[in-house]
């Protein structure tokens, strides 16, 4: 049986779905030192998830650097803490390397923070809202994109939390380590989709999608 997919998923339907826990193992990176390590590990595996946070403002004009980069694999994410290390060498290395896949999604606005923090070249990323649209789903948001495909839903709650207070809350490392992870997932379905050609795109009605 082919697996069924939608072009689009309300957010009435996400509601009711269970809440996605991160399985793997959590690594908080402070220093250009251990960074070296975390990003000697990550460009030994096939596919790295890659996603930022940057602290909120909630006064106009006020705008902060991004605060963290968390990559992650299929179990395990590093959270590399940018407002401490900054753009280190460790760091641009990863960035810059086109040796290993690596997975993001609307990475170009998450591109735009990381220039801010120092030059660099990025290397090539696979966007998956790309992906997305080549298998016809017309959402574009992590929540939905893993909702459609996996039926559980990615919590949002800690999103406009401080990413820079001295110690993360361990709430705040979940969040950012499955929104890396849910990256690696989802290219990794993606993939197998189009290449097997085994799903079924249902087109739901658009007064049921408001």
């Amino acid at each position: 049986m082919k697996k069924l997919i939608q072009n689009k998923v309300d957010k009435k339907t996400i509601a009711t779905f269970p809440t996605v826990s991160f399985p793997g193992r959590i690594v908080v990176v402070l220093s250009a030192t251990e960074a070296e390590r975390a990003v000697d590990y990550l460009l030994s595996q096939p596919v790295l998830g890659f996603d930022t946070e940057t602290r909120p403002s909630f006064k106009k004009g006020v705008h902060h650097k991004c605060s963290l980069l968390q990559v992650a694999t299929g179990n395990c994410c590093f959270l590399f803490r940018l407002n401490y290390i900054g753009m280190c060498p460790a760091v641009k290395r990863l960035l810059e390397d086109n040796t290993v896949t690596k997975v993001g999604l609307a990475w170009k606005n998450d591109a735009l923070g990381l220039h801010q923090l120092g030059e660099f070249q990025m290397g090539e990323f696979v966007d998956l809202q790309d992906m997305a649209h080549q298998l016809g789903i017309e959402d574009q948001s992590l929540m939905k994109l893993y909702a459609n495909v996996f039926g559980e839903r990615i919590s949002k709650r800690q999103q406009l939390t401080n990413w820079e207070r001295d110690v993360l809350e361990e709430s705040q490392k979940r969040y950012a380590a499955i929104d890396a992870w849910a990256c690696v997932r989802l290219y990794e379905e993606f993939k197998r989709m189009i290449e097997t050609n085994d799903y079924q795109l249902v087109i739901v009605p658009e007064e049921n999608n408001q």
